[in-house]
């Protein structure tokens, strides 16, 4: 068993909670354990009443960010060593949050840029699935634009699917992962690598619940399963080895 002193994950969760829960499986799934005690220490503050993201970036709703920093002191307050948070659309909150953060603060973005990178081919161009929050406010392409990599989103007509697909009353964000959500994302994705994406970046945290890279014709850049990685490594336990590409 490894005997050396891990670092405690933070997981500012709730955005929403079966994302925060897949994660928290992402994590377990990700570290080579022969046992619990090789696993990592992990805390996890799930709160649901953040105010939604896409509504505060583009309407004007109410901020998440205090509550972002309530959630990120009851971390610090339980014993996290640093937090992560599984939801990409709060990483447009990400340097504000970050610069009076109590805690360290992974970046899902920066992760996930990282491992596109290490993708052979490198894809040029990406599709990006996520909020309409995630889409305008350009959040992925700022970080992804610098390193060449071009990011195409879905079209008006097939952005307002997503939204349905996410929130609607038999949406993923509502507990439905089977049947028309799923259709919507796969259609979506269908359409982006027709105009010539070479992956498919899941910039919800919601789509990796409906749809996997045996899905697709291309990499399924999976920015939760990155980030649960990176959380691991920097906890100082050891990753289990790649999954083969489907």
């Amino acid at each position: 068993m490894n005997r050396k002193k891990l670092k405690t994950v933070g997981v500012l969760g709730g955005m929403g909670p079966e994302a925060t829960a897949y994660f928290f499986g992402e994590l377990i799934r990700a570290t080579e354990a022969a046992s619990d005690q090789n696993h990592v220490p992990v805390i996890v503050y799930s709160l649901p009443q953040i105010p939604d993201r896409t509504g505060a970036i583009l309407h004007g709703g109410p901020s998440p960010l205090p509550f972002l920093r309530r959630g990120l002191r009851a971390l610090e307050w339980a014993g996290a060593d640093f937090a992560v948070m599984p939801c990409v659309t709060a990483h447009y909150f990400y340097p504000r949050l970050a610069a009076r953060s109590p805690l360290p603060l992974l970046n899902l973005l920066e992760e996930t840029l990282a491992e596109a990178k290490n993708l052979r081919p490198a894809p040029r161009t990406i599709g990006l699935i996520a909020t309409t929050g995630t889409v305008r406010s350009g959040i992925v392409a700022a970080v992804f634009a610098p390193a060449g990599i071009e990011v195409i989103v879905p079209s008006a007509r097939d952005q307002k699917r997503v939204m349905a697909a996410i929130y609607g009353k038999k949406g993923i964000k509502a507990g439905f992962t089977e049947g028309r959500p799923r259709e919507i994302l796969l259609e979506t994705a269908a359409e982006l690598v027709r105009r010539g994406a070479g992956a498919i970046l899941a910039g919800c945290t919601e789509v990796p619940l409906v749809l996997g890279g045996k899905d697709l014709p291309v990499p399924f850049i999976e920015p939760l399963a990155i980030g649960a990685r990176a959380a691991v490594k920097r906890a100082g336990a050891r990753l289990k080895p790649r999954r083969p590409a489907a």
